[in-house]
């Protein structure tokens, strides 16, 4: 449990990365007019699907997930808040990813721009950073 725990706290940075990089990539390729397609996209892909897989062990593991306490600020953000607003953020990735696929030219960087976007702004609000208070350090 505490490997998984350290892992899915460690590759949240490779995520964020990722995302930031995918993001700052499909802006200027699409101001550009670029029809390449960028490998970084795929890698975001990825390393938020595999977030999710570890996320999940995690979710049906974790005493930090009790509905039996749901009016407490902890138990809340972990049982409800955290894991829809990710698997809502996955979901826009994933979105942004296959409509890109379908497209070609600028409006390829644009998809994604606008859908990886939208899933950064959302996963960063519901990583449990350590000024929240909610029990969890940087790493």
């Amino acid at each position: 449990m505490n490997i998984l725990l350290h892992a899915h706290s460690g590759l949240r940075y490779v995520v964020l990365g990722l995302l930031i990089a995918a993001v700052f990539i499909a802006y200027s390729n699409w101001r550009k007019g670029s029809r390449e397609d960028s490998k970084v996209y795929l890698f975001a892909l990825i390393a938020t699907h595999t977030q999710m897989l570890i996320g999940l062990i995690l979710y049906f593991m974790s005493p930090k997930v009790n509905f039996d306490l749901i009016s407490e600020k902890v138990f809340r953000f972990y049982s409800i808040e955290h894991v829809f607003m990710m698997l809502i953020a996955i979901v826009l990735i994933t979105l942004g990813r296959v409509r890109s696929k379908k497209l070609a030219g600028p409006e390829k960087h644009r998809t994604v721009l606008y859908f990886y976007a939208m899933a950064l702004i959302i996963i960063l609000a519901a990583i449990p950073w350590p000024f929240r208070n909610l029990g969890s350090g940087w790493f």
